[in-house]
């Protein structure tokens, strides 16, 4: 090859070469700047969200301040203790509030989630003895959800509502004679007599029954003391009312679980005399979704005490 032609196919290998650095320069340069705009677009939201969420809101003078209590009661959702109490909070420190309407519907959930915003509820009254609560009964407000209900002034409900389910409950599962169907043995080391309590895998032992079955009698005379503070004098004199039995609105009126029959407007017309309704519930972002699917870790719960008027297993 001549030295012309060799200087040539230099010059080409050279410039293709630099174009080649060149595109990977942009294309670095492109993906930096899509992962700025995305972390401003997350930043933005997550902003927006907070913001929204505490609502430190001055509006509306003279308005009923609705918080929303919806779905199972439990520390990852929703209507968890953190999301409801900062809801309240922020109705209660409104100066335009003159009440605050609890919009329940809920089967239950967790004891301890329940127990937390009855506290706050009872709390922020003291706080703020001139916004009364009052609490507002869909289609259904069962265990957990009438332990939130029961701390509000007055209770009300349509006819039809499903009230009550005062009641505590444990679930689980044994497959033992399954496992001996299918000639699986288990194998099971432990360090502590009692650590393999409600194990499905091995046979029900008595002592552990009975251990848990105090824990869960323990736990409902929290619920009862909860409620009869809570109602007071309102509640009638039926040992039923603790049973866990649900009733419809028209008969929780009777038994003194709920004050009256009355939708939320007309709680908010003639009750508060404020129609106005502005809803402080904290709602669940864009941001909190994806930092939740982020995060999110696959877990299986084989038992859990539970304020609910549904089945499965845990907190449910």
């Amino acid at each position: 090859m001549s030295d012309a032609n060799q200087n040539i196919v230099e010059k080409l290998a050279f410039a293709n070469i630099n174009e080649q650095k060149a595109r990977r320069r942009w294309n670095i340069l492109f993906k930096l700047a899509w992962l700025a705009i995305t972390c401003f677009i997350l930043f933005k939201l997550f902003i927006a969200d907070h913001k929204m969420g505490g609502k430190q809101s001055t509006v509306g003078t003279g308005h009923t301040a609705v918080v929303t209590i919806k779905g199972v009661i439990e520390s990852e959702g929703q209507a968890s203790a953190e999301r409801i109490n900062t809801a309240l909070r922020s109705a209660f420190e409104a100066s335009g509030s003159k009440a605050i309407l609890l919009a329940i519907e809920s089967p239950g959930g967790s004891p301890v989630q329940s127990g937390l915003i009855y506290n706050e509820i009872k709390r922020l009254r003291v706080k703020y003895p001139d916004k009364p609560v009052y609490a507002s009964i869909g289609d259904l407000c069962a265990s957990g959800g009438y332990y939130v209900a029961a701390a509000a002034d007055k209770i009300y409900a349509d006819q039809a509502s499903l009230v009550g389910s005062i009641g505590v409950r444990m679930d689980g599962f044994g497959v033992t004679g399954l496992m001996e169907k299918l000639g699986v043995e288990r194998r099971l080391l432990t360090a502590g007599d009692n650590k393999a309590m409600m194990d499905p895998f091995t046979p029900q032992n008595e002592a552990h029954k009975a251990h848990f079955k105090t824990m869960l009698d323990e736990v409902h005379q929290q619920f009862i003391k909860a409620v009869k503070d809570g109602r007071g004098a309102a509640l009638k004199p039926n040992p039923e009312i603790f049973s866990g039995l649900i009733w419809s609105g028209a008969r929780a009126v009777q038994l003194g679980l709920v004050d009256e029959l009355r939708s939320p407007s007309s709680i908010a017309r003639d009750v508060v005399k404020a129609e106005e309704m502005i809803d402080y519930t904290v709602e669940e972002g864009i941001a909190d979704r994806l930092a939740k699917r982020i995060g999110a870790s696959v877990g299986v719960s084989l038992g859990g005490v539970l304020f609910g008027a549904n089945g499965g297993q845990g907190i449910r």
